[in-house]
């Protein structure tokens, strides 16, 4: 596995994605709605991205900022089999939110452990 994105909720991801492609000169690399949240991702140069998540309708990204406010939501991980990513998971004993893979954004199958069993860090399995 390796690090692939980090995703942070936000109430203006346009405003945001400005603010860090002014910083990290990481350009927007794609762009979509999706499951209720517009969703950018800026690429940065060593291949991994910032994900920003703006609710587009209530929904998960919606709730959590209301919850918590803007911030990190999730940590990414690439991996070539989510599946087999979440069978691992379940044999160390972590709670998984999901029970099977799940289509994500850009397209990729996805799968989320839930953060009571990752040290408060919610993670995502993307395959890629």
């Amino acid at each position: 596995m390796r690090f692939d994105h980090v995703g942070v909720a936000t109430r203006d991801a346009a405003d945001l994605a400005d603010l860090f492609d002014g910083l990290l000169d990481a350009p927007i690399a794609h762009e979509e709605t999706f499951d209720g949240m517009s969703v950018v991702f800026l690429e940065l140069d060593d291949g991994g991205y910032f994900e920003l998540l703006e609710p587009a309708a209530d929904g998960a990204i919606a709730d959590y900022l209301d919850r918590e406010g803007p911030g990190i939501h999730h940590v990414a991980l690439a991996t070539d089999d989510v599946a087999a990513a979440l069978d691992r998971a379940r044999d160390l004993g972590v709670d998984c939110v999901d029970e099977a893979p799940r289509p994500g954004a850009w397209g990729h199958e996805v799968a989320f452990l839930h953060p009571r069993s990752t040290g408060g860090v919610l993670v995502e399995f993307v395959e890629h």
